[in-house]
């Protein structure tokens, strides 16, 4: 099988990764999986056609092959290639003009003499070659080294809590910062357990569990031809808040709502019967208004533990609640 990719199963720094895969997946299933995720913009299937010239040239026009490989050493890659050739001369627009692209693995163009700038495109990875096309003798074949490798991103909740793959999100920036302290973002919204595909380097993982505030960082390294599976652990769970007129009662309508924090930040507002929401560990103050009357409550958020909170409907401002936790 051409293109293999292994599994690296070096452990993340930052303390936030809890577990890597524990199983080296077979090679050709390692290789199908990397190949999931092509983020990269589709360009029509077209094997090859000439650079713009006069009918004379295009007589003129040689064979060109080309082929990618992950890693100096590695093997041809056959599938998961996008390829495009480009006239160094820009255009009208300000682009270079795109005279031959193809989709697969190796390919191969009749170009005619000249040069071009050549890209090979594998996912978010990739690499650029000028070419140089004689007028007489034959052209070698072009290897490109893309150098490249790529991860899957998953989470959880507390020591081994679950996350539903809906309320988890991934945003991959670059390792550096600018001088504002800012990132460059390469991919935004990545889903769990999807492959990405990126050159070998470092890279700032951003993952978010919910819209509130479960929120945590690490920085993973990206080996070329390997495959790099990270498990963030989120220090969080998910809250659902009930008004109610006594313990386990049911839910009172209409009722909105209003969570802060212990230093009275407010991190999330809505109106419902029942408000769930993901929530970093702390302490945090829920607040309802009901008929315009204001029930508040004080509780915890501990890590992998969701739960239910309720607060009880009381003339004073401030009572004591129940709180269930939910397996």
């Amino acid at each position: 099988m051409s293109g293999i990719i292994t599994v690296a199963r070096t452990l993340v720094a930052g303390g936030l990764v809890v577990g890597l895969a524990s199983s080296v997946w077979a090679q050709e299933d390692a290789f199908k999986s990397f190949r999931q995720l092509d983020s990269t913009a589709k360009m029509p299937k077209i094997n090859a056609f000439s650079a713009v010239g006069s009918e004379e040239a295009n007589t003129n026009a040689r064979d060109v092959a080309f082929d990618a490989k992950l890693t100096a050493d590695g093997e041809v890659m056959q599938e998961g290639l996008v390829w495009r050739v480009f006239s160094p001369i820009a255009g009208e627009d300000g682009k270079l003009p795109l005279v031959a692209s193809s989709e697969g693995g190796p390919a191969a163009f009749q170009l005619s003499p000249g040069e071009y700038f050549v890209n090979c495109a594998f996912g978010r990875a990739g690499v650029t070659k000028k070419l140089t096309v004689p007028e007489t003798g034959d052209v070698p074949k072009q290897t490109l080294v893309l150098d490249a490798g790529g991860f899957v991103l998953n989470a959880v909740a507390g020591t081994d809590q679950r996350i539903p793959p809906k309320q988890l999100s991934f945003s991959v920036y670059a390792a550096e910062q600018k001088e504002n302290g800012d990132r460059a973002l390469v991919m935004a919204d990545v889903a769990p357990n999807t492959v990405v595909r990126l050159n070998a380097g470092t890279y700032h993982i951003v993952s978010e569990y919910g819209d509130v505030n479960a929120v945590v960082r690490a920085d993973i390294q990206v080996e070329a031809g390997k495959l790099t599976q990270a498990v963030l652990q989120h220090r969080a769970a998910q809250i659902t808040l009930k008004l109610v007129s006594q313990p386990g009662g049911e839910a009172i309508a209409d009722t909105a709502w209003s969570v802060l924090t212990a230093a009275g930040d407010v991190v999330n507002e809505s109106v419902s019967a029942f408000s769930t929401m993901v929530l970093a560990e702390g302490e945090y103050l829920a607040v309802a208004r009901n008929k315009n009357k204001i029930y508040q409550r004080e509780f915890s958020v501990k890590s992998g533990r969701n739960s239910d909170v309720e607060v009880l409907m009381r003339d004073s401002k401030q009572v004591a609640g129940a709180t269930s936790d939910v397996n």
